[in-house]
């Protein structure tokens, strides 16, 4: 039996598991409730940025970064679909999510279509006013990458008197080859994401994330991704003929990827961290083959704290001043005669300050301060920016 054989047993073998010892909460019920059929919301960011130099003028950019309609139907209390249609920069259309659930019974639920892969904070709780700064975090950008969606078979449940949220998913994996190498040592994986666009598989990988919130204010995460990048190489291959075989086998990456993520939340105080590490199979032949420059390891992190100014007063606004440093790197290390370049070892400091209105609706500003190791200049950028949710 070979390698992939083994792995794809495995993956059948825990998803069976624990679907037989598990509690679980619907992830649909928790998005739109108990209550029978449709339901609508939505969300949006609008953004100002400015790059600042004193040397060169920069226009500065105004966009409707997205708009995006959730569209939800519960069919009883225990089937449910799920959707998301997201606008991109007025033009650009794209299905976020589309699954849909059936809930077992109270404690286990199953979930099939385009999903969400739950690795880190912001590709789950991507809506603008859940986080500070107008835009993303560029950890979730580059390592994650955020928004990362693809199909596949999920089981979500509970464990430990409910104190541990876990999903597993078996899904398809990111198109590392179509004729030409899609990854590369800037942008990493984030150019494979195949976000259910006539997404094809030529091996199913796992994905899974487990979250502990046993302790009062804390929040706290645990994400895996295992499996291999996909290629139109195999598509039709003569598997006999062994120098075919050789060169498809050059276009897969193998990908192993984890993270840990925190917040923190008490009183007027709050908190938030992660870090993403990624190690990546076969980039030596992968980059003979295709002429790119991916890295062999890849990472991000970010720590972040904010402090709700207005928390002792008798209002339902809030004032955040906040501060986050992140640093994410698509060349950490490298193999071969591939060389570390140092310009994507990227540091980002961002000082802002977000006035929710309401719970849905916020006003953001922040000054960012960017930099890599390959250089001693550095990058200031202005943002401003509206964010909604409903």
């Amino acid at each position: 039996m070979d390698k992939r054989t083994i792995r794809k047993s495995l993956i059948i073998g825990i998803l069976l598991l624990m679907i037989t010892v598990s509690k679980s909460q619907n992830t649909a019920e928790k998005i739109i409730g108990s209550n029978q059929g449709l339901h609508i919301g939505g969300y949006g960011q609008i953004d100002y940025n400015r790059v600042i130099n004193d040397e060169l003028n920069h226009n500065a950019t105004l966009d409707v970064h997205r708009l995006v309609t959730f569209i939800g139907y519960n069919f009883n209390d225990k089937t449910s679909f799920i959707s998301e249609i997201e606008l991109e920069h007025v033009t650009e259309i794209y299905v976020e999510q589309a699954f849909l659930s059936y809930s077992i019974k109270n404690n286990i639920s199953i979930n099939a279509g385009l999903m969400l892969i739950p690795m880190g904070i912001q590709n789950l709780y991507h809506e603008p006013p859940t986080f500070n700064g107008v835009e993303r975090t560029n950890v979730d950008k580059y390592i994650v990458p955020t928004t990362w969606r693809e199909m596949g078979f999920s089981v979500n449940g509970r464990i430990f008197d409910n104190e541990v949220n876990y999903e597993l998913m078996i899904v398809n994996g990111f198109n590392g080859y179509d004729g030409d190498g899609v990854f590369n040592g800037s942008s990493g994986l984030r150019n494979g994401r195949q976000k259910g666009s006539k997404s094809y598989m030529t091996s199913p990988d796992f994905a899974s994330r487990f979250s502990y919130g046993g302790i009062p204010n804390l929040s706290l995460g645990l994400s895996t991704y295992f499996g291999e990048s996909e290629s139109t190489a195999y598509n039709e291959l003569d598997l006999s003929d062994e120098n075919a075989v050789v060169s498809a086998d050059s276009t897969i990456i193998g990908i192993n990827m984890i993270g840990i993520d925190g917040r923190y939340q008490k009183g007027a105080l709050q908190l938030r961290g992660q870090y993403i590490l990624g190690n990546l199979l076969n980039t030596d032949q992968y980059n003979d083959k295709t002429g790119n420059n991916l890295g062999s390891l890849i990472s991000g992190y970010y720590s972040e704290v904010g402090y709700n100014i207005l928390k002792s007063m008798k209002t339902s606004n809030e004032l955040i001043p906040f501060v986050r440093f992140e640093n994410y790197n698509t060349h950490q290390e490298t193999v071969g005669d591939l060389e570390v370049n140092p310009n994507y070892n990227r540091t980002d400091i961002t000082i802002g300050l977000g006035f929710k209105v309401l719970n849905g609706a916020m006003f953001k500003a922040d000054y960012q301060i960017k930099s890599n190791e390959g250089s001693d200049e550095k990058m200031y950028q202005l943002n401003l920016g509206t964010a909604i949710w409903f």
